[in-house]
C-alpha cells in the first residue's frame, strides 16, 4: 500500500455478486485494524487472495506476510509457527510468529491444527505482547468451526480468538453471473484474447458443479486453451469431469458415511442438494444431473411416504 491508496481486489477473480461484494467490503473495513480475521470458504475460492488483500490494505502492509498450512504434519506445523533448532547445525530457525513481526501471519486450514497445539498456540497468541511481538493473525478454513467447537473437535478459546471478524465466501457455482465473467477473464488471460467460447462450451461451464471453485475453473480453461487448435473453445474442448453429487455427503455430517440401500442414498443426496442450494430446485436438479421433473416426482414420493424434511419443504 503506497501513497494512502487502497489496493483493490481484482473483480474478475471474485465477481460482482452482492454477497461477494459484501465480503470484499468487510475485508476492506477490517484491514485497518489489527484484530484477527477468519476467512471461511470452499477450496479454491480465493481465501489466500483475500488474506493478502487484507494485509496489503493494513498499516502493516510493508511488513512480512507469512503463510503456514496447518493441514501439514503436526510437528512441521509447530516448527513453522514457533521455530525449531536444526539438529545438524544447532542453529535456531525462527518461526512465523517471530519472523513476521510487524506483519501478518496466515494460518491456512486452521481446522487441521492438532488438538493440543490449538490450546498451546491460543495461550501464546494471548501473550504476544509479553514477547514483544506485534503480528496480526488471519485464519482460513473450509469447515464450519463453530460446529467443530460444538462437537469438541476444535478448541473454543482459539475459535473465539480468530473469529473476531469472520468473512464467508460464496461458492462459485452459486454465482452464475460471476461464473461466466470469471471464465471469460481466464480465457482472455490464457489466450491473449485470440480464442472465444462457443455457446455450448459456456453452457457446459455454467452447468458444472465446480467443487474447487476458481482454482478448478482456471485449471480447466488453461488446459483447454493449450489443447485448442481452432479459434473457439467447443464443448468437446473443455476437459471437465462428470458432476460429483456424492461430494454433497460430508464425513462431518451427523448422518456420516455409512452403508445404506441405494434408495436411502438417493434420498439423502437429494436432501443434501436441496439444503446446499437453499431449496432451489432448479439448481439442485443441475447438481444431481436430473431433470426438474424427475426431482419434483422424487420430492412428491418422499412426501407421500411421510419423510419429515420433504413434508416441510416449501
Amino acid at each position: 500500500m503506497t501513497g494512502g491508496q487502497m489496493e483493490s481486489v481484482n473483480v474478475e477473480l471474485f465477481g460482482k455478486d452482492p454477497k461477494i461484494q459484501k465480503a470484499i467490503a468487510t475485508a476492506r473495513n477490517v484491514s485497518v485494524s489489527k484484530a484477527p480475521v477468519l476467512i471461511v470458504g470452499e477450496a479454491g475460492i480465493g481465501k489466500r487472495t483475500l488474506a493478502s488483500f487484507i494485509h496489503s490494505n493494513s498499516s502493516r502492509a510493508d511488513g512480512p506476510l507469512v503463510y503456514v498450512d496447518c493441514s501439514n504434519e503436526a510437528q512441521q506445523v509447530e516448527n513453522e509457527i514457533l521455530g525449531h533448532r536444526d539438529e545438524e547445525t544447532g542453529r535456531f530457525n525462527k518461526g512465523a510468529l517471530e519472523s513476521a513481526n510487524a506483519g501478518t501471519v496466515v494460518f491456512a486450514n486452521i481446522d487441521g491444527m492438532e488438538d493440543e497445539f490449538q490450546k498451546r498456540i491460543h495461550q501464546i497468541l494471548s501473550e504476544l505482547e509479553d514477547y514483544d511481538i506485534d503480528i496480526r493473525i488471519i485464519a482460513t478454513t473450509t469447515k464450519n468451526l463453530s460446529k467443530l467447537v460444538g462437537s469438541g473437535r476444535f478448541y473454543r478459546g482459539l475459535y473465539t480468538y480468530v473469529s473476531n471478524n469472520s468473512i464467508s465466501l460464496t461458492p462459485l457455482r452459486e454465482r452464475v453471473g460471476d461464473l461466466e465473467m470469471i471464465a471469460q477473464h481466464f480465457l482472455a488471460e490464457c489466450s491473449s484474447g485470440d480464442i472465444r467460447f462457443e455457446e455450448s462450451a459456456m453452457d457446459k461451464i455454467l452447468g458444472h458443479y465446480w467443487t474447487h471453485n476458481v482454482h478448478e475453473l482456471r485449471t480447466v480453461i488453461e488446459t483447454s486453451v493449450a489443447n485448442c487448435e481452432g479459434e473457439s473453445l467447443t464443448e468437446q474442448d473443455l476437459e471437465i469431469g462428470e458432476k460429483k453429487a456424492v461430494n454433497l455427503i460430508s464425513e462431518d455430517d451427523n448422518e456420516g458415511i455409512r452403508l445404506m440401500s441405494l434408495k436411502e442414498a438417493e434420498k439423502l443426496l437429494i436432501k443434501k442438494a436441496l439444503i446446499h442450494t437453499s431449496e432451489n430446485r432448479t439448481q439442485a436438479a443441475k447438481i444431481l444431473g436430473v431433470s426438474i421433473r424427475t426431482l419434483r416426482n422424487k420430492i412428491n414420493e418422499y412426501r407421500s411416504n411421510g419423510s419429515v424434511y420433504f413434508v416441510n419443504l416449501r
